[in-house]
């Protein structure tokens, strides 16, 4: 598969979230209590095999240095990854001149440098979840110059007001970039992601510079549309962007609503269970049921009901629930072992390179505790346990 290199952006002077954004950037808010926005477009890219990372940062670095850290526990490989801060020292006093391209430029030595003939770029201020590896995989598909990804949203009169939208042609090219003026209920939202060349990103970068001071990347990608194969690739799940200080609250309420972060989940994933350490671990053992122990084979045991369980999943949304561990979201997967219709265990998904790793057993009671700390469950399998 080709390779890429990842570029988390900071939010654009346009975007103001009054009372917060004067402490820290928008990348190190906290949601949902346990992380921080930046979170999701980092474990994005570490899960779609991503591990060279350039996070730009303009405004109140220590925060989000102090979170980030050296990126381990975003799984990035410590030999051959790397998470990199990246500063503009050169910042302007007008506001005007602090933009996206701005920061490229003057870090644009160590974008040369790497290695990766490609380069996706998301936004530190939007939370959605995305396979990068099959975006990357669709871009190089159709030949695009650039291909951008979008959201389509019905309430943009009243939502996404400080986003970006995509004018989208019969066969998805885009046609020019505009900001959403709330014109139009139906909008196709920018998500801010960009998927090109890195020789295309650097040529972008210098052409922007020559032509004004002022431009942004959105900016010179719309005025290249004319001149550039650009295509703009839907995206489905949640999706929340934050860019002023109800849109911070809202995207936090949402996901108090079960549902709405179980879109984080996808079913389709594949998973991939450790049986030799959930065997192996004493504290994993000890919560199997008691007379499976003896089973020559529990690991091919615990595999099948595991995919079953993932079999379940794609036909009864719900039945997956969010937990938080390490910063991260993870999902617990209730798993049959002793009867098809009752659960004896959870089973923790971590997402990884386009699949989940099962490596924990929970106990019901366990799992439903965790799952409490990010929201009140409502599948059956844990609501069962507080009606007893």
């Amino acid at each position: 598969m080709a390779r890429a290199f990842g570029i988390v952006t900071s939010s654009g002077t346009h975007i103001k979230v009054e009372g917060l954004q004067q402490y820290r950037p928008i990348g190190a808010f906290s949601f949902l209590g346990r992380y921080r926005v930046i979170d999701f477009p980092i474990s994005n890219m570490s899960n779609s095999g991503i591990d060279r990372i350039q996070v730009y940062v303009r405004t109140k670095p220590r925060s989000l240095a102090e979170h980030l850290g050296t990126g381990r526990h975003y799984n990035i490989n410590s030999k051959r990854g790397k998470l990199q801060l990246m500063f503009a020292q050169n910042s302007s006093e007008n506001d005007v001149y602090n933009t996206d391209i701005a920061s490229f430029y003057e870090n644009i030595e160590f974008i040369e440098r790497m290695h990766e003939p490609y380069v996706i770029i998301a936004p530190s201020y939007m939370v959605y979840a995305e396979d990068y590896r099959e975006l990357l995989q669709t871009h190089i598909d159709s030949g695009a110059d650039i291909t951008l990804l979008y959201h389509s949203v019905d309430n943009a009169r009243e939502k996404f007001l400080n986003c970006d939208i995509l004018n989208l042609n019969k066969q998805k090219g885009v046609e020019s970039i505009e900001k959403n003026r709330g014109s139009a209920q139906k909008r196709n939202i920018f998500m801010d992601t960009y998927v090109m060349s890195k020789e295309l990103f650097i040529e972008l970068i210098k052409k922007a510079r020559k032509i004004s001071s002022m431009y942004t990347l959105p900016q010179i990608v719309n005025e290249s549309s004319a001149d550039l194969d650009i295509r703009g690739v839907s995206h489905r799940g949640y999706f929340a962007s934050i860019t002023d200080f109800n849109s911070y609250y809202n995207a936090n309420i949402s996901l108090i609503d079960i549902k709405t972060a179980e879109g984080l989940f996808n079913p389709e994933w594949p998973i991939r269970v450790n049986a030799e350490h959930i065997l192996s671990d004493p504290e994993n053992r000890e919560r199997l049921p008691k007379k499976l122990l003896r089973f020559k084979n529990l690991p091919l045991l615990l595999e099948t009901a595991v995919e079953l369980g993932r079999r379940k999943a794609v036909i009864e949304p719900g039945l997956v629930v969010p937990q938080g561990y390490q910063n991260q979201l993870q999902f617990l997967l209730p798993i049959c072992l002793t009867d098809m219709e009752k659960p004896n265990l959870a089973m923790t998904l971590a997402e990884r390179n386009g699949y989940y790793l099962g490596s924990t057993c929970l106990t019901l009671e366990m799992a439903y505790l965790n799952a409490r700390m990010i929201a009140r469950p409502i599948a059956p399998w844990l609501t069962s346990l507080v009606k007893k």
